[in-house]
């Protein structure tokens, strides 16, 4: 199925990478904002996408809470963490009337969500698109690699801890991986160490 009007968004971005774990609180959005972070800093136009619509961290973590987007001529314009404008960010978490607001969607609204950020943010051009999504393999997964699959991202990073319960659900998000077409460009073992 095509999207022209998400090829549209994708061609003045570089490389595409989602962040991905099987399991919740394992620090994934912690990792994406480390990620984003660390390529800002060594002078790369970044681009923050937070897919996780129910629990939407990215906004909070990059101190933006509050902020507000803008609707521009070109589409939404994301909310920028820098004044060099190098670290961009999309989060539902911009959309709601404040932080405690909760989001009780179906697969198919939230499908939706993802279709309209990544057809209508208007990042202009950026050396790295990450995604950063919920846990598990659901509704939000599926979607957003179904969207881009035209595209060909980049591909996963996933995100895992020592944990058995972790390790074996990170087996899962690889597995699914494997099953979408989506190249493992990593894996972090967070929280192992002091």
């Amino acid at each position: 199925m095509s999207h022209p009007e998400i090829g549209q968004r994708l061609a003045s971005i570089k490389h595409v990478v989602l962040v991905l774990s099987g399991k919740g609180g394992v620090g994934k959005s912690s990792c994406t904002v480390q990620l984003a972070l660390s390529l800002a800093n060594q002078g790369r136009k970044v681009g923050v996408l937070d897919i996780d619509l129910c629990g939407p961290s990215i906004p909070r973590m990059l101190g933006l809470e509050g902020r507000q987007i803008h609707q521009a001529t070109a589409g939404w314009v994301p909310v920028f963490a820098d004044s060099g404008k190098q670290l961009a960010c999309m989060s539902i978490g911009f959309l709601l009337p404040n932080k405690n607001t909760s989001v009780v969607w179906r697969g198919p609204k939230k499908n939706a969500m993802i279709k309209q950020f990544l057809a209508d943010v208007y990042w202009g051009d950026l050396d790295y698109l990450l995604i950063d999504t919920p846990p598990g393999t659901s509704d939000e997964h599926l979607a957003v690699v179904e969207y881009l699959q035209e595209w060909n991202p980049d591909g996963a990073v996933i995100v895992t801890t020592p944990q058995a319960v972790a390790l074996s659900d990170v087996k899962k998000e690889i597995n699914f991986c494997t099953k979408v077409g989506l190249p493992l460009l990593g894996l972090i073992e967070n929280m192992s160490g002091f």
